[in-house]
């Protein structure tokens, strides 16, 4: 079978997980869309997935498509998922030529009657070796030309951009760029001089600068629910609430009192009725909470619940400890949802400004 050759198509790879790379995929096909109405997109290889029609489907398909309405079938977006058993099955019985096979026939679904196809790899040019499918050779296989998102800075980002171009290279696929991802905006302009000369050395183009919004980095109330498998006790319309800080409600009701404000998610046990009520007394003097999650897995009294019930906040009961809540919380890896739709404007907006959309495809 003989691989879709004509539909213009770009990889998008990166340096290291969670380094912006389905953030700036996203940013790039609102832009790719304006400009050519009918795009496509394949993750041809995805390690977290969801099963829908008992099939598994990466979580960045799942939110491309439903974003996008790109008129895909969803399971030619997400080709290969790679189950926990997915490496011990394939070393034990190698099927390279079928698995590549499957990656075309899905790309040529993705492809038909689309002017462009955006591909996204999954973590760095390496990822996928152990299964002889890394990045590099699956743009290789897609006949893709790559642009590699990395964090800001300069001496760590060119090193680890050196070292994955390495790879690419080995696998005879050019690398047209590179966007630097979440720089601070203090030092957007000197990031940008001196990355700019650096990479030029390795004769690559700078083809973005991306400045760091903390937003995009923190939870939604929605995301700690399912990460704690919590109930919500009230109904509310909060639920995508976003958490900029965590108070830990261990103290008197007073000082607690003093810690709340706008964006904080307040952690107390479900036993603490003076905490609660505090928290109760602020919203209604206008305050705001991001949300409320009661701990230790206490039963909340009657008392308690009603007044949980009556919040506009979200309120949670988990099953969980305090410190477990927060320790969870905390490390939380924050993926952009279909439902974030203030982010994902943002990202929209942030990409359009600062990434070169022109200078990328001019190189393909």
């Amino acid at each position: 079978m003989l691989l879709n050759s004509s539909t213009p198509r770009v990889f998008i790879a990166a340096t290291r997980q969670n380094d912006g790379k389905t953030t700036n995929s996203l940013g790039l096909l609102a832009a790719l869309q304006r400009r050519f109405g009918r795009v496509g997109y394949i993750k041809p290889v995805g390690q977290r997935f969801v099963e829908i029609d008992a099939e598994k489907i990466d979580e960045d398909s799942v939110l491309m498509d439903r974003v996008f309405k790109l008129n895909c079938p969803l399971v030619d977006m997400s080709p290969i998922a790679v189950e926990p058993d997915f490496t011990r099955r394939y070393l034990q019985s190698a099927n390279l030529d079928g698995l590549i096979k499957r990656i075309h026939k899905a790309f040529d679904r993705v492809a038909w009657e689309k002017e462009f196809v955006l591909c996204e790899g999954t973590g760095h040019a390496g990822v996928g070796s152990v299964f002889d499918l890394s990045n590099a050779t699956v743009a290789r296989v897609l006949d893709a030309k790559v642009v590699i998102v990395t964090r800001g800075g300069i001496g760590l980002p060119i090193d680890e951009v050196a070292l994955n171009t390495a790879l690419f290279q080995k696998e005879g696929v050019e690398v047209i760029g590179v966007i630097l991802n979440k720089v601070l905006p203090e030092k957007l302009d000197y990031i940008t001089e001196f990355a700019e000369k650096g990479l030029k050395r390795k004769g690559l183009k700078l083809l973005g600068v991306v400045p760091h919004q903390p937003i995009l980095s923190r939870p939604t109330l929605n995301l700690i629910r399912e990460e704690l498998a919590a109930d919500v006790l009230n109904t509310t319309t909060q639920i995508h609430n976003i958490v900029d800080r965590i108070v830990i409600g261990a103290m008197g009701a007073p000082r607690a009192a003093k810690l709340l404000k706008a964006g904080v998610l307040l952690i107390t046990p479900a036993d603490r009725d003076d905490i609660l009520k505090a928290a109760a007394e602020y919203l209604a003097q206008g305050g705001h909470l991001a949300g409320i999650v009661l701990s230790d897995g206490i039963a909340p009294g009657t008392g308690t619940l009603k007044l949980a019930k009556s919040l506009a906040c979200p309120v949670l009961l988990s099953s969980d400890d305090s410190y477990q809540v927060a320790s969870k919380v905390h490390d939380l890896i924050v993926k952009i949802r279909p439902d974030d739709t203030e982010k994902i404007r943002l990202v929209q907006s942030l990409i359009a400004k600062h990434v070169k959309l022109d200078k990328i495809l001019e190189a393909l």
